[in-house]
């Protein structure tokens, strides 16, 4: 914490470290001081040793820590969705670039420092140091490096599904930007990559405005517009949703599309009127004429245009947290239009939507066994878990041990899940940078980055962990063809 004194015997002068080529280390570097100290610096050199083995510094960054105001205390577990404190606490979790810092007296500064390993390092001991500049005074750190003959593939590789939901317009709000601009873009670019570096799977795209009940402070509009003729035929507009698409794609973000949602909050869709000009706000219930009708005329229409994409086969129609029945009403509804279209379904496990959704993602609370998940893969449907308000731990909230973060992955590859998805990656409230408080949720519920494509203590541990996953997936396909005893033995330990 900002004016916690580590113990003594938790404070090292040195880090050693073992990592795989392509495998990214995180190591926490503290200052502090009973005086104010100015202009602090951080430098990086480069890790040499024998034989010609160099990682340049350019592999090893430093990034200041900054501090945001939470909710909860470090760690709690006293509190529900629904429940909220009237405190505030600090809590340090916001990474940025920085050129020099000033450390008030009697405080601490955690400086985070990355060492992304080169996939193509040659395996080997590397060491070298990080210097600490002030007033003319110099402190260094050694670092010792053990590079594994393992590689670990880029993250566009991974088979991790990692589906963190998006809202693009919130960094157009944020800036001031008129969404969709070319200045949105740009910014979008940045934004992304964090999700892109941790292997993002999902595209998270809109076919209907504000889907999830009005409760973000940036609404998430449409991506594509819907228009009602004179004769009651439908028009749709699809310019924002192949942007956004191509946007993602060039980032690194490839693998699949979710489009929300046949069922949205309260089943409320807005389309244009064209005979008054103004939008219209109907209740469409999935089961009824209106719905069969409406959305399969969408229907109709989007595998139209993802099919001369392309895009078809990586689209998913994505349902969340609703009823059984009004669940089971909507995926009627889609497999009578085409029985090639995926459904993607985020809520509580029904072993009657096991069949019938390609990919599922139940709450890690829901119980599901691993016999059920087995079977699914066997059918070829992936399966992720999700947790979101609840339940207190594991999870990524600002209070929440980074720890726990990582152990997410780990949970994911004991339990036989896919994957990971959560809400959501960037659902920032009204002063992200400073305040990670929401009105309705724990603090950092609704957001893993912040403004300006910049990471997170949170977002990183989650990003180890899938790591992770993906060394422990690499293993065991090696320990599958290896006719070692002893190997199947670790194997199964493991």
């Amino acid at each position: 914490m900002r004016c916690e004194l580590p113990g003594a015997e938790r404070c090292k002068g040195s880090w050693e470290g073992t990592g795989w080529r392509g495998e990214r280390m995180n190591i926490q570097l503290l200052v502090w001081s009973a005086d104010t100290i100015r202009q602090i610096r951080v430098a990086a050199g480069n890790l040499t040793g024998t034989g010609g083995l160099l990682i340049g510094n350019g592999s090893v960054t430093p990034k200041l820590v900054r501090y945001v105001i939470s909710d909860h205390p470090y760690d709690d577990v006293g509190f529900d969705c629904g429940s909220h404190s009237g405190d505030a606490w600090l809590m340090p979790d916001r990474l940025e670039d920085f050129d020099r810092f000033d450390l008030p007296g009697r405080t601490v500064r955690p400086v985070w420092i990355t060492i992304d390993i080169p996939g193509d390092a040659k395996p080997g001991t590397y060491t070298g140091k990080i210097t600490i500049l002030h007033a003319g005074t110099r402190d260094t750190l050694s670092l010792r490096l053990e590079v594994l003959d393992q590689v670990l593939p880029p993250p566009g590789d991974w088979q991790f599904r990692l589906d963190l939901w998006q809202n693009p317009w919130v960094v157009a709000e944020h800036y001031g930007v008129i969404p969709w601009s070319e200045e949105h873009l740009l910014l979008l670019k940045k934004h992304l990559r964090p999700y892109a570096e941790a292997g993002g799977t999902y595209i998270t795209t809109y076919a209907v405005y504000s889907p999830w009940a009005d409760n973000s402070y940036t609404l998430e509009g449409t991506m594509i517009e819907w228009s009602r003729n004179g004769d009651g035929s439908w028009d749709f507009d699809f310019s924002v949703f192949d942007t956004y698409v191509r946007l993602c794609n060039e980032v690194g973000i490839d693998r699949a599309i979710t489009v929300y949602t046949p069922v949205p909050w309260g089943h409320r869709f807005r389309y244009l009127d064209r005979n008054t000009g103004e939008y219209v706000y109907e209740t469409w219930d999935p089961g009824t004429t209106e719905f069969e009708k409406n959305w399969t005329a969408f229907m109709d229409r989007l595998k139209q245009h993802l099919d001369s994409l392309g895009w078809f086969g990586k689209t998913y129609l994505g349902i969340n947290e609703n009823p059984l029945d009004i669940t089971l009403s909507a995926i009627q509804t889609i497999r009578r239009h085409s029985p090639l279209w995926k459904i993607t379904y985020a809520g509580n496990w029904h072993p009657e939507l096991s069949e019938l959704v390609n990919d599922y993602s139940p709450i890690i609370s829901a119980g599901v066994s691993k016999q059920e998940l087995e079977q699914r893969s066997s059918r070829g449907s992936t399966s992720t878990y999700y947790v979101c308000c609840h339940p207190p731990k594991p999870n990524n909230f600002v209070f929440s041990p980074p720890a726990e973060g990582r152990f997410l992955g780990w949970y994911a590859a004991a339990m036989g899940f896919d994957g990971f998805l959560r809400w959501a990656y960037d659902a920032w409230p009204g002063d992200p940078d400073r305040d990670a408080r929401h009105t309705l949720w724990p603090a950092g519920d609704c957001y893993l980055v912040y403004p300006g494509g910049n990471s997170s203590i949170r977002f990183e541990k989650l990003r180890e962990g899938i790591a992770d996953f993906e060394k422990i997936r690499i293993l065991r396909e090696k320990a599958a063809g290896s006719g070692d005893g002893k190997v199947r033995t670790l194997e199964a330990e493991l």
